[in-house]
């Protein structure tokens, strides 16, 4: 890693949610809303901006883990800002929360653990994993 994370570093991503973030399942729309799969994407992509300018260029990040609440409805064309903050990090483990708001409301919390290992150590668990 080229620098060194603190607690409190964050990053944002704002999106406007169109008809390809619906809840949907095999094409059909089960809500005209910002689905928790879409959510889930932009939690772990904003969790993602936070590594980014600390990777060298043979680390690559890793999800690990993600928890998260939805806890209300964002339809078509609602602005939605989705923050992720570092709250923890132990050597290779960079843990953030999460807010996701449309406005002031907040529509969605949660956690995203990323693992930063050598590109290398990655290609050898992506071979392992094939094999089965």
């Amino acid at each position: 890693m080229r620098q060194r994370l603190k607690i409190g570093d964050h990053a944002t991503v704002e999106i406007i949610v169109t008809p390809d973030m619906f809840a949907q399942f095999e094409g059909v729309i089960v809500h005209r809303v910002f689905s928790t799969v879409s959510m889930v994407y932009h939690m772990e992509w904003a969790s993602r901006k936070i590594i980014l300018p600390i990777l060298e260029e043979h680390e690559e990040g890793m999800g690990a883990a993600v928890s998260v609440k939805h806890l209300a409805p964002s339809p078509e064309g609602s602005r939605v800002t989705i923050t992720a903050t570092v709250s923890g990090l132990e050597e290779y483990t960079v843990m953030t929360n999460v807010s996701v708001k449309q406005g002031e409301k907040l529509i969605g919390s949660g956690e995203v653990k990323q693992v930063i290992l050598p590109k290398s150590k990655i290609a050898s668990l992506v071979a392992k994993s094939d094999e089965c």
